[in-house]
């Protein structure tokens, strides 16, 4: 095995089999032909002296010696396409770069508003896009460069992600102006009696949150007081509104809806406090571009919406 005589861009051809697992997939993924993916497969396994991938019934599943090898050689893939790309001085005004972040339907109302405009004032030719990824696949979206960054309550704890908190948050309870609980005193907090008393319409988006508002309730013992489940938070006011359930929804969303006058809002007791974080790949900690992206997202929300851990 000689590795002066390894065409590099073979590597990419592994790489991309072993995230798609289709030698088609891959293909195109590259902007390269079926046949041009196989004899680069063909030539990988000869070099290699291995079959690096095996047919299996969902695809191509890596062998034990590709599987050591791929992680590692996307990742230093990434980090050459970083560091010479990130070389060049990144000129926001002149820019055509496009963005791809992950945000829930409810971290679109809140940040994309407000970050487009800042790109629109600052960086007029770029684009942006919310490739809302699942919370669970939000890592490997980040090691295959479907995402550049994602926002949420999100812990990753996978070797080449980064983050940085954002602010903290908390949930609180959405009612009708006229609901009331149905014992105990009327006060701006809802007792855990008072909750135990009531029904709780929750919403349950897939992108970067951890199902946090079910988390608190299973955790406070009310997960069976839950009666309706919706994909969105957007649909919570007209809900706590029309019903006598009480919404749970993130104090950021409060902030909001403070001058509706249908609404009334209820802090929930003993309510555990969450982390908002930011997440990339180190990939990017060089890449100029994404410094800049990076450093938007901190100087806009980084400093607002912050809400102490007790009242």
């Amino acid at each position: 095995m000689n590795f002066r005589q390894l065409d590099l861009n073979l590597l990419r051809v592994m790489v991309a089999i072993h995230r798609t697992g289709s030698v088609t997939l891959a293909g195109k993924s590259l902007a390269l032909s079926q046949p041009a993916t196989s004899n680069a497969l063909a030539r990988l396994r000869d070099y290699f002296e291995d079959e690096l991938f095996v047919r299996s019934p969902t695809g191509l599943t890596p062998t034990r010696l590709c599987e050591q090898l791929a992680t590692d050689v996307h990742e230093q893939l990434l980090a050459m396409e970083s560091m010479l790309i990130g070389r060049q001085e990144f000129e926001p005004v002149s820019a055509e770069v496009h963005w791809k972040i992950s945000l829930s339907d409810l971290g679109e109302m809140m940040f994309l508003p407000r970050l487009a405009a800042a790109l629109r004032a600052d960086a007029p030719h770029a684009r942006l896009s919310n490739i809302s990824v699942n919370a669970a696949q939000v890592t490997a979206a980040l090691e295959s460069r479907e995402i550049d960054l994602a926002l949420g309550i999100l812990a990753p704890e996978h070797r080449g992600i980064r983050s940085e908190l954002l602010f903290n948050e908390r949930y609180m309870a959405l009612t009708s102006l006229n609901w009331k609980p149905l014992s105990g005193r009327l006060g701006k907090t809802l007792t855990l009696e008072q909750l135990r008393q009531s029904g709780f319409a929750v919403a349950s988006p897939t992108a970067t949150f951890h199902g946090s508002v079910e988390k608190m309730l299973t955790k406070m013992k009310l997960e069976e007081r839950i009666f309706l489940r919706s994909r969105h938070f957007s649909a919570m006011p007209d809900i706590a509104r029309q019903t006598d359930l009480i919404a749970i929804i993130p104090e950021m969303f409060v902030r909001e809806l403070q001058l509706r006058q249908d609404l009334r809002i209820w802090d929930i007791t003993d309510a555990p406090v969450y982390e908002v974080r930011m997440v990339w790949h180190k990939s990017t900690d060089n890449d100029s571009r994404h410094i800049w992206m990076r450093s938007q997202v901190c100087s806009l929300f980084q400093r607002h919406f912050k809400v102490p851990t007790k009242r």
